[in-house]
C-alpha cells in the first residue's frame, strides 16, 4: 500500500485535560500519531511531545492517526502496568462520536463481526467470519441530517481491535466520513476522519475513585 506523507499539526502546547501523579489525560489532535512511526519522518507523535514535558509518561493505548480525542498516559512503569491491565480486562469505558454516511435506520444497535489483518493490504483490517478475532461495537444515533444524508452516532467499542469502529460502520453501510481506507469517495472529502474519542471512564488505579472524562468533538 502506498505510504502517505505525514504532515502532523504544528507543535502546539499539549491540550491537557487532567494530570496527577498517576496519569495524564490528553486531547490528541487529528493528524498526529499516538506514538512514533517507522522512519525519521514519523518521529513526531503525541507520546514524543508528552515525554518532552513529562519524562515519566508511558503510552497506555492508542488512537489512529486521523482520530482525535482522549488518550491516557501513565506516569511510571508500575502505573503503566496497572493501566494496561485495566484496558486489557475491559475495565475502561470508551465512547466515541462520529459522523457517518447515510441515515442509520435503528436508533441503537450492535455490530458483532470478527476482524483480522488484511495482510497484503496492511495496515487495512478486514471482516473474517471464520478466522477473525471477536469484535463488538455498540452504537447509538444522536442526530440525523436529511439534507447532508448523514448521521451523528455514539460508538462504544466493547473490544479494541485495530480500526474496529471504522470497519464495523462501513460493514453495515454507514462508513465514517473522511475515512480513506474504508469509506467512499464522496465521504473522503470531509477534510479529516470524523471520529473523536469523547469519553473515558475508569477507577483511579491508586485512590479507587470512579472517574469520567469528557472532551467534546471539534466537528
Amino acid at each position: 500500500m502506498t505510504r502517505l506523507a505525514y504532515n502532523p499539526p504544528l507543535n502546539l502546547a499539549l491540550d491537557l485535560v487532567y494530570r496527577d501523579d498517576a496519569f495524564l489525560m490528553v486531547n490528541k489532535p487529528a493528524g498526529l500519531l499516538s506514538v512514533p512511526g517507522r522512519g525519521a519522518d514519523r518521529a513526531d507523535s503525541l507520546f514524543t511531545r508528552v515525554r518532552n514535558e513529562f519524562p515519566d509518561a508511558f503510552c497506555v493505548h492508542r488512537l489512529d492517526l486521523c482520530t482525535s480525542g482522549l488518550l491516557v498516559f501513565a506516569r511510571g512503569a508500575d502505573l503503566h502496568r496497572r493501566f494496561s491491565f485495566m484496558f486489557r480486562e475491559r475495565m475502561v469505558k470508551k465512547c466515541y462520536v462520529a459522523i457517518v454516511s447515510g441515515q442509520v435506520e435503528t436508533s441503537a444497535g450492535e455490530v458483532d463481526l470478527p476482524l483480522r489483518s488484511d495482510w497484503p493490504n496492511r495496515p487495512k483490517q478486514m471482516v473474517d467470519i471464520l478466522g477473525g478475532k471477536c469484535s463488538l461495537t455498540r452504537y447509538r444515533v444522536l442526530a440525523q441530517d436529511s439534507v447532508m444524508n448523514t448521521s451523528r452516532v455514539e460508538l462504544e467499542p466493547v473490544t479494541g481491535r485495530t480500526h474496529q469502529l471504522r470497519i464495523h460502520m462501513s460493514a453495515i453501510g454507514h462508513p465514517i466520513l473522511g475515512d480513506r481506507l474504508y469509506g467512499t469517495r464522496a465521504g473522503a472529502n470531509a477534510g479529516r476522519l470524523l471520529l473523536h474519542s469523547r469519553l473515558l471512564a475508569f477507577t483511579h488505579p491508586l485512590s479507587g475513585e470512579p472517574l469520567t472524562f469528557m472532551c467534546e468533538s471539534p466537528f
